[in-house]
């Protein structure tokens, strides 16, 4: 069980490829679409001059009516902004404005309304200041007619519509540029985070077997010098190292969707400052795992003494050493992650804490892992699709962004800014999508590297194609829907069990190295069997198998540590 409330806390933020900035279309089926009013919600750039010098730039909402506004900078006219008279354009303007945009109030009439009297005051757009810190949705009557509108409509939050408001009033000279990039059909930080997340699965997987194999090595050493009580000791069972079970992947999504449905109820400033304060913790364990473990091949006297630390038992020199750099990189990241490059600290802590619970949590074999994943992949598409129809919005996009807070999301996601995107934001994946599939892939190594199977004969290059291809379809399938959050794990988990089902069966549902392994299993518990002078494990040829043979028979050695493999 405290396996699935680690992966749990991990991979409520489960969601790939999901642009932080926000959708450029808003799809709106509730929303009436009639003829002269069908336009998607489309974000618009207001872009200000103030006095001949370039001021800042707004972000509104185009309305459903009127024409497209255009998606070049270049092919956008900057035009006067003039203050209509009345405020909120509810009557006739009592002035021409012969091609200025007008900045209105929002006043209690439709948004139809005034634009058809600033279009016939000549105005060559309207530009509306909502009366709320927030964008509504610009619509027509379901009963309208006449909706023959040729200006252009945005509606600007409350804040930057005061301010240019603010500017006229005071005389100054103010003109506008109206325009809607669209966003690069693939962007390099795309790139990036799929080359960030490929990349920790590949390095945690080798971190894993290479541990596995050496606890292996040194059993096998410990058993040469006589130390029969090793015997009863389970291979792959090592100090620290936590296996989940079937109950642990089922509870998963139990634990998991309580976390994710706690979260977008309480998401406020202080409940991400919580978690903020839980990451800092777990990146700092994470952080200093991954260096102890890089630093000992070079400073072996300072990893192999310990001094006893309160509450904390035996601990090397090492990790007294490392810890306070750790503990200091989170804080400063704390501290400054409002900053444009604080995403690089949180990219780093966040990868470092994948990479060490790989190296703890351990999935024992594909049954466990089958389970994990069907459930994970059910999990992905509710929260994503499917909550939509209790909570009228995606619960896990909302999570992810963090659209209740001041901040960007959860720190629980690896993210990288847009660089070419003329709308900014980032580009992020949640832990789960790399966390999930990287126990998968990390098993299928270990298996390998028992079984001692050739990098192209084995599991894991396939296993490796399946994750990395799987997250490509992700970012295919978000551009495709126009930027909206993708389920990675609806993929992923597809690409997995694809790669899975290439093995070849043997007899009850098991492969052919499955067979072998479960056979040396059962002749490590076998009373019958004889045992060899170099403590090894012995038993009579399986023509299943296809272990080597020594004098004393059929050598299982590392192969014991995967049991019933399904």
């Amino acid at each position: 069980m405290a396996a699935a409330a680690v992966l749990a806390l991990l991979t409520v933020s489960a969601l790939a490829g999901a642009a932080a900035g926000g959708d450029i279309v808003h799809h709106d089926d509730e929303a009436p679409k009639i003829p002269g009013c069908s336009n998607d919600f489309i974000l618009v750039k207001v872009q200000s001059w103030v006095n001949g010098k370039e001021d800042g730039e707004f972000v509104g909402v185009g309305a459903r009516f009127g024409p497209k506004i255009v998606s070049k900078e270049k092919h956008a006219n900057r035009t006067k902004l003039t203050l209509a008279d009345p405020m909120d354009c509810c009557s006739p303007p009592k002035h021409k404005v012969s091609g200025d945009v007008l900045l209105v109030q929002r006043g209690k009439c439709k948004f139809t309304k005034k634009a058809k009297f600033a279009e016939a005051a000549g105005a060559s757009a309207i530009v509306i200041i909502n009366h709320v810190h927030e964008l509504y949705k610009m619509v027509c009557e379901k009963n309208e007619t006449d909706l023959d509108i040729n200006i252009p409509a945005v509606l600007l939050p409350k804040d930057p519509g005061s301010a240019l408001h603010t500017l006229l009033t005071d005389g100054n000279a103010v003109s506008v540029q109206l325009y809607s990039p669209d966003r690069p059909v693939v962007d390099t930080a795309e790139v990036f985070l799929w080359l960030m997340a490929v990349g920790t699965v590949l390095g945690a997987s080798y971190w894993s077997a290479w541990s596995a194999r050496e606890a292996v090595i040194e059993q096998e050493k410990l058993l040469k010098d006589g130390h029969e009580s090793l015997l009863n000791v389970e291979a792959g069972g090592s100090s620290g190292m936590v296996d989940i079970n079937v109950a642990s992947a089922i509870m998963f999504v139990v634990v998991a969707s309580c976390f994710l449905i706690m979260l977008y109820k309480l998401m406020s400033y202080w409940f991400v400052e919580l978690l903020v304060v839980i990451f800092c913790i777990g990146g700092v364990e994470g952080l200093q795992t991954c260096l102890v473990a890089l630093l000992s091949r070079w400073f072996k006297p300072a990893a192999e003494s310990f001094v006893k630390v309160p509450f904390l038992g035996a601990v090397s020199h090492l990790t007294l050493a490392v810890c306070p750099f750790c503990v200091a990189f989170a804080v400063l990241w704390a501290v400054f992650r409002q900053l444009p490059f604080a995403w690089i600290g949180q990219d780093i802590l966040g990868i470092a804490l994948i990479v060490t619970v790989i190296q703890i949590v351990r999935v024992p074999n594909l049954k466990v892992g089958s389970v994990l994943l069907s459930c994970a992949f059910l999990y992905d598409i509710f929260w994503v699709f499917i909550s939509k129809r209790w909570f009228h919005e995606s619960v896990m996009i909302v999570v992810a962004r963090g659209d209740k807070t001041d901040e960007d999301g959860v720190p629980m996601l690896l993210k990288i800014p847009r660089m070419f995107d003329p709308w900014g934001g980032y580009s992020i994946i949640g832990f789960g999508d790399i966390l999930l599939p990287g126990l998968l892939v990390a098993f299928a190594l270990r298996y390998d590297f028992a079984a001692k199977k050739g990098f192209r004969s084995g599991y894991f290059l396939w296993a490796m194609v399946a994750y990395g291809s799987g997250l490509l379809i992700t970012y295919v399938a978000l551009n495709l829907m126009d930027g909206h959050g993708q389920p990675a794990l609806l993929h992923l988990d597809r690409a997995w069990m694809e790669e899975r089902g290439a093995a070849e069966p043997v007899g009850k549902g098991r492969t052919r190295e499955s067979v072998h392994a479960y056979a040396c299993t059962a002749a490590a518990n076998d009373p019958k069997l004889t045992r060899g002078t170099a403590g090894s494990e012995c038993m009579l040829p399986d023509p299943a198998s296809t272990v080597s043979k020594n004098q004393q028979g059929c050598h299982c050695r590392d192969l014991s540590s995967f049991r019933q493999i399904y």
